[in-house]
């Protein structure tokens, strides 16, 4: 008798719930995105425990009839796609038809549901069907799920602590309201609300649902389009910036997608305007021709293939350059908050008429030239700065300078601020088309291991382009003899081994643009004036007017803000003078 036997049917469905439940925010997603394919208006999600004692989804969607109520708890049973070209023109959030039997193989589910005629009850516990009998029910669907993973030990074991899951839950909710703002959602947990959205099809009202005010009214509107790929959403500014990537928030054809390409090129979009280890609020929605995108990659259809990626990646690094760089003001050193008033719907229209007002006034363009190498052309100048006309009056702790003029006080942190003047006048150097090149006395040499000399090798005609007189000097040695006129006379050595350092560090694997901004950030920084050095009246006068003439002034390369302004209202309101 042969060793190789088809297993059951329930077998192969708590084998596929591994794949397709991983947690309690997985059943929440299965059945959330069945919910949306079925035109839901309105979903209604109830938990206990997290989840784990109970995750309830109720739908005002089409439903179904008692034969496809019946048929969706078999296993590759399917509305959504019927034959093989159907997966190239993928329209819907599901379509494998493994997540309903699966998670009803590991648990007890009771289904309702009606298509507006005949009602169906269906009750399956662990994958076998206890009951099956018509009903009088509304339209539309409702699945409860209870006693996760109880027939399967192991994975239960492993199921985290009753926050954990509930945060999980919480979070992918939110994003899915965020993806479909024209559905309103809501979420309870053990009866009390967590989760609330209108359903207003206003992405920015339910951003505002969401966060709340102080997040909302900080965001930027972005919009842009070329021949594959159409852009909208929001991106927040540098100030309200979040420790970790789970605030970017990025949709494909209304798919919420995690998808490593997409959240580089915001994040490089964001490079100079904030600290590496800080991540901004975006919410991207990218809409495409399906044929361009594969979701049949992942058991969870979150990670997607996408075709044009370098396409996409300009389209969205120069959009959100382009808004940040328009968009910048200098902060406000004390956060006023608006009065609320009691109709929140008239409070969440202003801020919606505000934002489509920054919209229009910045004319954020829908279609980019991807071919137009000069950035520049697509950049409209923010005049604030340049129109400041600041005068020092003194020196905080040697490391703040205290200017004024005549709408307030600013505090300017000099070590920033030259930082920032150093950065744009050694990135201007290293853009330009004549390079200058001074001689050594005493030639410098610099011996590396076999690996780093390789790295180095490797961009040696870029250091020559840089300015750099190059040459291999016996084994993994280089000797420089000359280097560019903009380094900083007196540091001359120690720049060259930093930069040496920088690509043996591993920046060689960026683009020649990445290579040269890490260039000009590591030795603006070591160019610039530190905290506690107390500097002239005469040397404050000259930073801040070489501080205005920046092209972005409002922040050093690192991210960190250089000026922060109290305006006479702040000051007039902290001492009393006005109580409003």
């Amino acid at each position: 008798m042969g060793k190789i036997k088809v297993m059951s049917e329930n077998l192969a469905n708590k084998i596929a719930a591994g794949e397709v439940v991983e947690k309690c925010s997985s059943v929440v997603k299965e059945l959330c995105e069945n919910s949306i394919d079925a035109g839901a208006k309105t979903i209604l999600i109830n938990l206990e425990e997290g989840g784990k004692k109970k995750i309830e989804v109720i739908d005002d969607g089409s439903g179904m009839n008692a034969e496809d109520a019946n048929l969706a708890f078999q296993r590759h049973a399917t509305s959504k796609i019927y034959k093989d070209d159907d997966l190239f023109f993928i329209d819907t959030l599901g379509f494998r038809g493994e997540a309903l039997p699966s998670i009803a193989s590991v648990s007890k589910c009771e289904l309702k549901t009606s298509d507006g005629e005949v009602g169906t009850h269906i009750v399956i516990e662990g994958g076998k069907k206890i009951l099956n009998e018509k009903t009088d029910v509304r339209k539309g669907t409702s699945i409860k799920i209870t006693n996760l993973f109880y027939n399967t030990p192991a994975r239960l074991k492993y199921l985290r602590s009753e926050q954990a899951e509930l945060a999980s839950c919480v979070s992918f909710v939110e994003k899915l309201a965020l993806s479909h703002p024209e559905i309103a959602f809501t979420l309870n947990h053990d009866n009390h609300l967590v989760v609330k959205t209108t359903g207003s099809n206003d992405l920015l009202k339910t951003i505002h649902e969401i966060y709340g005010l102080q997040v909302s009214s900080k965001m930027l509107p972005i919009k842009a389009s070329n021949d594959d790929f159409d852009l909208f959403g929001y991106i927040c500014k540098p100030e309200i910036l979040k420790s970790n990537r789970n605030h970017m928030i990025v949709m494909v054809n209304d798919r919420i997608v995690k998808n490593f390409e997409i959240n580089k090129a915001i994040n490089d979009a964001y490079y100079t305007y904030k600290p590496d280890i800080k991540f901004p609020i975006v919410v991207l929605k990218i809409n495409t021709d399906p044929t361009l995108i594969d979701v049949n990659i992942h058991p969870t259809k979150q990670d997607i293939k996408l075709s044009k990626m370098d396409v996409l990646y300009d389209l969205i690094l120069k959009t959100i350059k382009n808004a940040l760089y328009k968009s910048l003001l200098v902060p406000d050193a004390l956060l006023r908050t608006p009065l609320v008033s009691n109709k929140p719907k008239e409070v969440i229209e202003n801020i919606v008429k505000e934002q489509e007002e920054v919209y229009e006034a910045s004319k954020i363009q829908t279609e980019l030239n991807l071919n137009d190498d000069n950035e520049e052309e697509n950049v409209i100048e923010n005049p604030e700065m340049k129109e400041l006309v600041l005068y020092p009056v003194g020196l905080a702790h040697g490391t703040y300078i205290i200017a004024e003029n005549e709408s307030g006080i600013y505090l300017i942190d000099q070590h920033a601020a030259q930082e920032r003047v150093n950065y744009e006048r050694n990135m201007a150097a290293l853009k330009a088309k004549e390079v200058h090149t001074t001689n050594l006395l005493f030639p410098i040499t610099i011996e590396l291991s076999s690996s780093e000399f390789l790295k180095v090798k490797k961009e040696e005609d870029h250091l020559k382009e840089l300015g750099f007189d190059i040459e291999e000097f016996g084994l993994n040695t280089f000797i420089i003899k000359g280097h560019p006129t903009w380094l900083r006379e007196g540091y001359e050595e120690e720049s060259i081994r930093r930069i040496i350092d920088l690509i043996v560090g591993g920046i060689s694997k960026l683009d020649p643009v990445k290579f040269n901004e890490s260039v000009a950030i590591t030795l603006a920084c070591k160019m610039s004036i530190k905290a506690n050095m107390h500097i002239s009246h005469e040397a404050q006068e000259e930073l801040l007017k070489e501080l205005c003439a920046c092209d972005n002034p409002y922040n050093c390369p690192h991210g960190r803000p250089t000026i922060i302004k109290f305006s006479n209202y702040d000051l007039e309101r902290m001492f009393k003078r006005v109580m409003n």
